[in-house]
């Protein structure tokens, strides 16, 4: 009886999970089959499968432009927010003290004040050191928001790193540096690795902020889009989207083969 109960359970936790796995990923698998429709708005194929707004999506100006501005500042916002935040981690785990709960604190904040209430203040700052609508302006306030999820990931693999192979380190001569270029970086880096991926996918899919900072000298990808809704809801916009998706999803899965490598 009891052993009936318990795969009673299982049962139902299992279609649970698969039900709410199905209710995450089936509103997405529709924007690929509005992607491909071949009607002049969204809406899921009529007679025939079409590519015609992915072509337009590529041989589109406007649209290149802004993806690659978007390629351009996430790649750069990424690295500075990995620096950053890798080594802010790394210090924080050195020093191990109440000072050092704060700090992480504080590094976590962008993520926990709601992005608007953010932007808003960066708007405002932003106006007095004139980098509204320009390339640096919005690296920085995207590496500002990247630099938690590096914080967070960084510090999960600096929590079952054995600090016996630092001391190990500095005990046979190396120097700090040394140490942390040949011994630390790399026990961390699956840690490091996500950290990255998802700064990179947090600057490449941001809008709230490049609505507030950006305007017409810097045109972002997702600015695109919203402008695109806002004036028409032309399929293209699907196409992006299916693209936005597909990228996203080719990241998780470098970052899921990253951590198996590491773990076998």
């Amino acid at each position: 009886m009891i052993g009936s109960g318990f795969g009673n359970i299982s049962i139902m936790t299992r279609s649970l999970a698969w039900a709410i796995i199905c209710f995450l990923v089936l509103p997405i698998t529709v924007v690929f089959a509005v992607s491909v429709t071949d009607r002049h708005y969204l809406s899921l194929p009529d007679s025939e499968i079409s590519f015609q707004y992915y072509r337009n999506l590529f041989g589109s100006g406007p649209w290149l432009t802004s993806i690659l501005q978007s390629f351009i500042i996430a790649c750069v916002s990424t690295a500075v927010a990995v620096v950053a935040g890798t080594l802010c981690a790394i210090g924080c785990w050195r020093l191990g003290s109440r000072a050092s709960d704060l700090v992480r604190m504080l590094m976590l904040a962008p993520i926990m004040v709601p992005t608007i209430v953010y932007a808003l203040g960066i708007y405002q700052f932003w106006i007095d050191l004139r980098l509204l609508d320009t390339y640096a302006g919005l690296i920085i306030a995207h590496a500002v928001t990247g630099i938690p999820y590096v914080v967070i990931t960084v510090s999960t693999a600096l929590a079952g790193f054995d600090p016996r192979l630092e001391q190990a380190s500095l005990s046979l001569g190396a120097s700090m540096g040394q140490t942390l270029r040949l011994v630390i970086i790399p026990n961390i880096m699956p840690g490091v690795v996500s950290g990255l991926i998802f700064a990179f996918i947090h600057s490449w899919d941001e809008l709230v902020l490049a609505l507030f900072i950006a305007g017409r000298a810097v045109f972002t990808l997702p600015r695109r889009m919203w402008d695109g809704i806002n004036e028409s809801l032309d399929p293209t916009m699907a196409a992006v989207a299916a693209v936005l998706i597909a990228v996203t999803v080719s990241l998780l899965c470098a970052d899921a083969y990253v951590r198996s490598r590491r773990g076998s």
